[in-house]
């Protein structure tokens, strides 16, 4: 998209989008600002075309949760955050309150919705010139479901968040009532799918579909996927305490649907999926933030001997035990080959391409996580605090604290295709018990080249529907992690006493005088999760603004 004239309309739109105060984002907008008004706008093409593109700007970027580096994996028993003062830790210490928020985005999100239901409402008036061949009519169409899903889109963020919130689907008038009741969880779960259907059938197919300039945007296959998505949530126990088991077909069908369509397709290359240098718009990449020119994910995580790098993102021995061997047993079976004596040896190979690890290659040398190590446990104030430090995301071609530096092109992935997968797995297996589809997509993702995990055969073992699902649930911990699934996996799951509310651990390794290495695993810090941690709080700002809105259970004011 057009970088410029995106910045222009941001602009413009500042004077009446006030992302911290929700009277403000929710008038009816029929000035920009006090030298133009809606109609000029409205009448060049170029700006009503902004007004849109800049509610591409609401989309969460996860690289950076607290200003200073941090991943929502700090926030869930994937990781530690080197940064003790790190706000992130707010979700894990118990001093998470309306008042004291991390990652809340209310704002953010209602300012999105408010952008794109600002286009909505005067698109067919809009002067838009067509493109890629299209008549003015078609083009508007187009923009139209780019709006949709947008709109499904903000919603979901919220959703996942809060559960019930106000749904806006129009933009309110300055003179009304805003002191709203929010919507019930599946009023807002309709308004999504009904949101995604719309966007379908006015979308281009998927990335490919898109001329060049504008890939990158909406697709028919975003709005499948974050379909499934919505539905797999829906059908979770946090939301389907009943167990409805219509609710797990309709996720898993969902999913079913966009894997029909045959568009994407896993990359052959794991790290490449992330990085856009390598392959611009991959096939397994659904759906992403605008890829930019960066290098600040490696100068906040890379290992603290790289260049003075913060190495921010620790993995905890918990997510490293997640990684089983490559002969695709757990490290728990006593026929694993698991040896604590040499732990990384004979494993997935997806450990080495997510974690560095003591004698782990980066960047041409060895990482040195033992005590003492130039990457050691307290070797300085950003040292690591598990013994470990991330290696997803990261390239090795970035450069920094240089006199002169390289930046690697990167988005942060929204929706990508071994989560459609997974998805369809876990629904239908939930659905239906381990039958034959369940395994086929599961082995798709186990058996990506490069990983190649031994082939899951049914009934070879046969597994009960609780041993499907555990594996599929660790399954997503593995594939998934730092990309932020697992802090609502295991709310949506309604695991969060049990999988959160305990110690997360990290190995200290020490060096012998023959060189070999000693492992001791140890408690790195205490967690607290309790029944109300499952929503977010409402921020108090906004319950005193609105009081009609009703704070989420268990969460005092």
């Amino acid at each position: 998209m057009n970088k410029t004239f995106k910045n222009i309309i941001y602009i413009m739109l500042a004077a009446t989008v006030a992302t911290g105060c929700k009277e403000s984002f929710l008038q009816d907008g029929t000035t920009t600002d006090g030298a133009i008004t809606g109609d000029q706008v409205w009448a060049n093409d170029a700006y009503a075309r902004g007004v849109l593109n800049t509610a591409y700007l609401s989309l969460q970027d996860g690289y950076n949760i607290d200003g200073n580096g941090a991943l929502l994996a700090s926030g869930s028993d994937e990781a530690v955050n080197s940064n003790v003062g790190s706000s992130i830790n707010i979700f894990n210490n118990g001093t998470w309150s309306p008042v004291r928020t991390v990652d809340e985005q209310y704002s953010t999100l209602y300012t999105g919705l408010r952008r794109v239901n600002l286009f909505l409402e005067n698109v067919d008036r809009a002067v838009i010139i067509p493109v890629d061949g299209l008549t003015e009519q078609a083009d508007k169409t187009r923009l139209k479901g780019e709006a949709l899903f947008l709109r499904a889109m903000f919603h979901f963020d919220l959703v996942k968040r809060y559960g019930g919130v106000i749904l806006a689907t129009r933009v309110f008038d300055r003179l009304e009532d805003l002191d709203q009741p929010k919507n019930t969880f599946q009023e807002c779960v309709d308004q999504i799918i009904k949101d995604c259907d719309s966007a379908m059938v006015k979308l281009p197919e998927w990335t490919q579909s898109w001329s060049a300039a504008n890939r990158g945007r909406a697709t028919k296959t975003a709005a499948m996927a974050l379909k499934a998505r919505m539905l797999l949530y829906a059908a979770s126990p946090l939301n389907n305490p009943n167990n409805d088991l219509a609710k797990w077909q309709a996720a898993a069908d969902a999913a079913k649907a966009l894997i029909d369509l045959n568009r994407h397709s896993l990359q052959a290359s794991y790290v490449s999926i992330f990085n856009y240098n390598q392959a611009q718009y991959n096939n397994e990449v659904i759906f992403a933030t605008q890829a930019t020119n960066r290098n600040d994910i490696e100068t906040f995580n890379a290992p603290i001997s790289f260049d003075g790098a913060s190495g921010r993102t620790n993995p905890t021995q918990e997510m490293v035990d997640a990684f089983g061997m490559a002969n695709g047993k757990p490290l728990t079976d006593p026929t694993s080959g698991y040896n604590p004596n040499s732990p990384y040896t004979g494993r997935d190979p997806r450990l080495d391409l997510n974690i560095n690890y003591n004698g782990r290659v980066f960047k041409g040398r060895a990482v040195e996580t033992f005590v003492d190590g130039r990457d050691g446990l307290n070797r300085n104030v950003n040292a690591t605090k598990t013994g470990y430090y991330m290696r997803k995301f990261l390239s090795e071609a970035a450069t920094w604290n240089q006199a002169s530096n390289s930046n690697v092109r990167r988005p942060w992935v929204i929706l990508r295709y071994a989560e459609v997968l997974l998805n369809y797995a876990e629904a239908l297996n939930e659905a239906q018990g381990p039958v034959a589809g369940v395994y086929t997509y599961l082995n798709q993702v186990r058996r990506r080249p490069g990983v190649n995990l031994p082939l899951l055969v049914a009934g070879s073992p046969t597994l009960s529907k609780e041993q499907m699902r555990d594996l599929i649930h660790n399954e997503r911990r593995v594939e998934l992690c730092f990309e932020g699934h697992r802090f609502y996996d295991v709310r949506r799951w309604k695991k969060g006493e049990t999988e959160f509310n305990k110690p997360v651990s990290g190995m200290r390794i020490t060096r012998q005088a023959n060189g070999s290495f000693t492992y001791e695993r140890f408690i790195v810090e205490n967690r607290i999760f309790t029944s109300k941690n499952y929503l977010f709080p409402f921020p108090l700002v906004d319950i005193n603004r609105q009081p009609a809105l009703v704070q989420n259970p268990g969460w005092t004011n």
